[in-house]
């Protein structure tokens, strides 16, 4: 059996990896392009950003599109995938009714849903006694649920106080 020196087979793998692209979609959704592997596993300067930990389904396309969105603005970023999110959403005290697809925790706060990061750095700037934001549902325009043709929705994203009463936070 003859052995090929790693760097034989490393290099066309990594050739064709590059020029792959995958998408995704879901029932009335336009096509979104996933990142292929290179590109998503390569080091973002978190600018002394915290840790994101992502909470999401591994299938859903528009949570990646929202990491992709935390990246992109100097979130280093954790992904767990989970079937089901709901035990989280319990954990973290996410009032009933303010939920969405996904739910991060970051600095001792919970993000719930497509919040935008300029939302984010200014609960970490500001740090209110709170449990944390949260964006309801999945509005159109937020991050990572934009659309080819630029439709959007205004939406508020709320602060969620400590007592589980929310609050709103920001306009958009």
């Amino acid at each position: 059996m003859k052995l090929f020196p790693l760097r034989t087979i490393a290099v066309p793998l990594l050739i064709l990896t590059s020029t792959l692209t995958a998408c995704v979609r879901s029932p009335g959704d336009a096509v979104v392009p996933i990142a292929v592997a290179a590109e998503a596993a390569a080091p973002v300067p978190s600018h002394g950003l915290p840790l994101a930990v992502v909470h999401k389904s591994p299938s859903c396309g528009c949570c990646g599109l929202w990491v992709d969105h935390l990246k992109s603005a100097g979130f280093p970023v954790e992904v767990q995938d989970s079937e089901d999110v709901v035990p989280v959403k319990h954990r973290l005290g996410v009032p009933s009714g303010k939920g969405s697809c996904h739910t991060a925790e970051i600095a001792g706060y919970f993000i719930e849903g497509h919040v935008p990061a300029g939302d984010i750095k200014r609960l970490l700037a500001e740090k209110p006694d709170a449990k944390g934001l949260a964006l309801p549902g999945m509005p159109a325009g937020s991050p990572g649920m934009e659309s080819p043709d630029g439709t959007s929705q205004p939406f508020t994203v709320e602060l969620v106080q400590a007592d589980g009463t929310t609050v709103p936070y920001s306009s958009h």
